[in-house]
């Protein structure tokens, strides 16, 4: 007598639940991001806590260490208080899991905040401030290689976002993405300095989250350099 496989049904539950509370708790961090710039990690989990079985439930610690992990989200501290912002990464994610046909939300109401922050993100992947792929590209293995990609990444972020020729580091960071790694990034980077093709700049800056720090480079010797400024026209 043959048997037939047995399906966990608690399982595709349980999966099912985790993938809605992730993006749940990503939309909202997004949402919170949009109107109040940076988010504290207690007034998140606060905002994502809903009612179960006649009690509230919130955002487990090892939630957040999973999505930390993954590089989804940055956990930071800001004068002693942990914070947390979403990664470029994380933004895709948030795309593909509301793209996905099987995912609806969970209520029959959904808060303001959430369908504001959903047509926040929407309005940004239309303008092209979001990648709609995160197909891997070819790691860069030369530093001439490097330099024409940089170039070309900063002055299609200085047209499309009006920088006045003071592109913030993170973002040419975060658009070559994974094709350099961090230190090697620095590293070049800073040769283009010492060549005179990029000044590489600090000073004040207004509503900075720890992420785009992060993101900025620290030279061995110096303070934190958040711009670059193109110095040449060709190289």
């Amino acid at each position: 007598m043959s048997s037939t496989p047995s399906i966990d049904a608690s399982s595709s539950i349980s999966s099912a639940t985790e993938t809605v509370e992730k993006t749940r708790l990503l939309l909202t961090l997004w949402a919170m991001s949009c109107t109040e710039g940076t988010v504290k990690k207690s007034e998140l989990t606060s905002k994502v806590k809903q009612k179960r079985k006649g009690k509230n439930v919130g955002v487990s610690q090892s939630l957040y260490d999973e999505l930390q992990a993954a590089d989804v989200i940055k956990i930071y501290k800001q004068n002693q208080t942990p914070m947390v912002s979403l990664t470029d990464t994380g933004k895709q994610i948030l795309i593909d899991s509301l793209i996905n046909p099987d995912f609806v939300f969970d209520a029959t109401v959904v808060a303001a905040r959430l369908a504001n922050g959903l047509i926040a993100l929407i309005r940004e992947l239309h303008q092209g401030g979001i990648p709609l792929t995160s197909v891997k590209q070819a790691a860069i293995v030369s530093y001439d290689e490097f330099k024409a990609i940089a170039l070309q990444v900063y002055d299609q972020l200085n047209k499309d976002y009006n920088y006045d020729n003071l592109v913030p580091i993170y973002r040419i960071r975060r658009t070559i993405g994974d094709q350099v790694t961090r230190s090697q990034f620095n590293e070049w980077m800073l040769e283009m300095q010492a060549n005179d093709i990029f000044q590489l700049l600090g000073g004040e800056v207004l509503n900075v989250t720890g992420d785009q720090v992060e993101d900025s480079i620290l030279p061995p010797v110096g303070k934190l350099r958040f711009f670059a400024q193109r110095l040449t026209a060709e190289n």
